[in-house]
């Protein structure tokens, strides 16, 4: 897409598009389209209504977002343009923002407004008349200052956005761990961040014994993405962990049920990987390494076993209970490994890894734990902040006690039906090496779901926008 400013709403016939906020919407319409007035039961403004009309040969749509509309939901309120209103779109759209529309407003909306052209149909024969908007031209009109500066940032949220979309919803014949290597070099060159590629012997040679124990049942190489991106003038250093499962059968302990859908067990690395695309292309003034372990869980004759005793990068061992607990194991590596080896002052993962988290918080939020109250409430509220929402759940010490082994160090399940995201987390903790500022986000029921813009569940790029209002708030 080709963004312009404009002072005033040009009056070519190409779409113009109205954001109207409910208590002023009529004043709005008049003052947009010179005294025309819409009667209100046809539209007033509530959240999440459109109304499509004409005026001189002209199409309009006005967009009605409620009250008080939050990032959220104006960011799903102008996706829809693109991807339910395309037959409205032709070369080019106005938006013409009204003007109380805060920057903050205006950078949600054109991000939505661009995500709207996400389609997750890769692989299907291409229709004559399918609308290809890469060349569209959007004109923007707003009274906020440094409006040019608030498209750019928009559209690299956007992009960030749209990867964390392909990496989840491309099939796992495509996304490989080798892909996800790939991925990040491609990156790394052109956002000037530094990647190291660490394969199985490497990878071995560093101790990633959990790690590699995962990826022992696939013929698809593991691969321990390493990036860095530094800033000049950095403010602090942050650490992402991001779990890489490519696909997940279960192992051994293969999944009864729900296998088609493991595609999305990587969503914690596309995270990190969108995240720290976005946070290079900012240039935003903090140092971040970021790791995500590349693996696919399968099976085959050396795939690793149930009641396996491994190694790990901790130098802890790790009794094998259940093989479908493998995103734990190859965290603990991703996580070891990080603090070890980079002086960080915040140490964050991100993982699709329980059930459990879901059944406690549905659909709505991902599960929160953490060892510091202080970048555990930084976080709350980042995710309220961006819409991106995570709750806290205790860590208290006894519930360390249901990983206790007889014959290791630690076991990677409990084996009960109870407790799993917070067990899960107390893994986790054994292996940072007591990092005083910890923190991990389970993502199993937000990062991949049913949605309004897809018939089938898709990746959302959950994380992003909250690590990056997270950084932000600290700057």
């Amino acid at each position: 897409m080709q963004f312009n400013t404009q002072k005033e709403a040009d009056e070519n016939t190409g779409l113009l598009i109205i954001p109207v906020i409910n208590n002023n919407s009529e004043e709005i319409i008049k003052n947009k389209l010179d005294g025309f007035t819409v009667n209100s039961a046809l539209f007033s403004g509530k959240k999440d209504t459109s109304y499509q009309f004409e005026i001189n040969g002209r199409l309009i749509l006005l967009i009605g977002l409620g009250e008080k509309p939050d990032v959220s939901s104006i960011e799903k309120s102008f996706r829809r343009v693109l991807s339910k209103n395309a037959g409205l779109v032709e070369n080019a759209v106005t938006i013409d923002f009204p003007e109380d529309f805060t920057a903050e407003l205006i950078e949600s909306a054109l991000i939505g407004f661009q995500l709207g052209a996400y389609s997750i149909g890769f692989f299907k024969q291409k229709k004559e008349d399918q609308k290809n908007f890469e060349n569209l031209t959007v004109n923007v009109t707003a009274a906020t200052t440094d409006l040019a500066k608030t498209i750019d940032r928009a559209t690299k949220i956007a992009e960030a956005k749209t990867e964390g979309f392909k990496l989840v919803d491309l099939p796992p014949n495509v996304i490989t761990p080798e892909y996800l290597a790939n991925w990040a070099v491609m990156q790394g060159a052109q956002h000037a961040f530094g990647v190291t590629i660490l394969d199985e012997e490497k990878a071995k040679d560093e101790g990633l014994d959990a790690f590699l124990a995962v990826a022992r049942g696939s013929a698809k190489a593991p691969k321990f993405i390493i990036m860095e991106y530094r800033h000049p003038e950095a403010k602090f250093n942050l650490g992402l962990v991001g779990k890489g499962v490519t696909f997940d059968t279960g192992g051994l302990n293969i999944k009864t049920q729900g296998m088609v859908y493991m595609k999305s067990d990587m969503g914690g690395a596309a995270a990190v990987l969108a995240a720290t695309q976005l946070i290079a292309s900012l240039e935003l003034p903090i140092n971040l390494t970021s790791i995500v372990p590349a693996v696919e869980n399968s099976v085959d004759k050396d795939a690793y076993l149930p009641s396996e005793v491994i190694g790990s990068h901790a130098g802890l061992s790790i009794e094998v209970i259940d093989t479908d607990a493998e995103g734990r194991l190859i965290l603990a590596d991703g996580l070891s490994y990080l603090v070890k080896n980079y002086q960080v002052d915040q140490l964050i993962d991100l993982a699709t890894l329980t059930g459990s988290s879901v059944g406690t918080f549905g659909y709505e939020c991902g599960a929160l734990f953490s060892n510091s109250d202080a970048i555990s409430d930084s976080l709350r509220e980042a995710g309220m902040q961006s819409g991106e929402k995570v709750w806290p759940l205790p860590m208290w010490e006894s519930y360390r006690s249901e990983m206790d082994s007889e014959i290791a160090d630690i076991k990677n399940y409990h084996g009960k039906p109870i407790a799993g995201a917070i067990t899960a987390a107390k893994f986790l903790e054994a292996f940072i090496h007591d990092h005083p500022s910890w923190a991990h986000l389970d993502i199993a029921g937000v990062a991949f779901g049913d949605s309004e813009f897809s018939k089938t569940k898709s990746g959302t790029a959950f994380g992003v926008q909250l690590l990056l209002k997270f950084i932000e708030n600290q700057l």
